[in-house]
């Protein structure tokens, strides 16, 4: 059975084990740190490639950014990662096939792999953290568009300028569906810049009135840019994934979605791949590369 050496690089925090075919975790995971510098990102992967490598077939990571369509570069970084990202040469790390992917898409697919859309034609994942990451499957493809960058989530909610958003533009759907986009939410009703997403939270399950509003209002958001994303490409499901996704109503947001979409039914579902569904969709995908 092949095996491969994962890799999840992110703004905060690298993550690296061995995955079997099956997207099985077979070692332990190793956790460091994002280094502030490319030659530090580059020094932790050379180190954990060097340890490792002879024991895999290949060395997959999911990374934030965008990722070229032959799946060997960075062609868009993101704020949180160190400038020129982009820059470092991930194939000269190692003697064996080095494959990238988004992390977004990689997650999109551990979950059409062994997760809660397998068996699906069409699949959206919905990655709902600090801002939202996008993942989009068709008949067994991810959809990378002509570059390697479609699936970002940026598309206009409003017209009006209301909110600046992370990617320079205003009013996209990240910055009305995030973890971000709730604190301001909750900032805007209540006059109060030390407001966080926890106090938000803590004030539903408290049965706090305001509180309840604000976050309903937050849920009405996203739940507006799903019924947009289904009536665009008709998915079986549409799967939410990241550090919020645990608090949404699934059941309130696809009974919604369904009553106001010109198309057919869809379902909405939680993620079930797991933490590190970004390294097994990474692996899986590089699985598929070199057969």
């Amino acid at each position: 059975m092949k095996k491969a050496l994962a890799f999840d690089i992110g703004g905060t925090k690298i993550y690296n084990t061995i995955i079997d075919e099956n997207g099985k975790i077979i070692a332990e995971i190793d956790k460091f740190h994002t280094p502030k510098t490319i030659e530090g990102i580059k020094e932790i992967l050379a180190n954990q490639i060097s340890r490792f490598e002879d024991e895999v077939d290949v060395i997959a990571i999911s990374t934030a950014g965008a990722v070229n369509n032959e799946n060997t570069a960075v062609i868009g970084s993101t704020g949180n990662l160190v400038k020129n990202y982009r820059t470092i040469d991930f194939q000269k790390l190692s003697n064996k096939k080095v494959f990238l992917e988004n992390d977004a898409n990689c997650a999109a697919w551990a979950e059409y792999e062994i997760g809660v859309s397998k068996g699906t034609a069409v699949s959206i994942m919905l990655t709902l953290g600090t801002g939202v990451g996008g993942g989009i499957i068709i008949n067994d493809k991810l959809l990378k568009g002509k570059s390697g960058a479609a699936g970002e989530m940026h598309f206009k909610m409003f017209t009006d300028k209301r909110r600046k958003c992370t990617c320079g533009s205003w009013d996209c759907f990240e910055i009305y569906a995030s973890g971000t986009a709730l604190k301001i939410d909750a900032e805007e009703a209540l006059n109060n810049p030390e407001v966080t997403t926890y106090d938000v939270i803590d004030g539903v399950k408290n049965g706090d009135t305001k509180m309840t509003e604000i976050f309903e209002r937050w849920q009405n958001d996203i739940t507006q840019g799903i019924i947009g994303l289904a009536n665009l490409f008709d998915p079986d499901c549409v799967v939410l994934s990241g550090s919020m996704a645990q608090f949404v109503d699934t059941k309130k947001i696809e009974e919604e979605v369904n009553n106001n979409i010109v198309t057919t039914p869809t379902s909405i579902r939680l993620a079930g791949a797991g933490n590190y569904s970004g390294m097994i969709g990474a692996a899986l995908l590089a699985f598929r590369s070199i057969k």
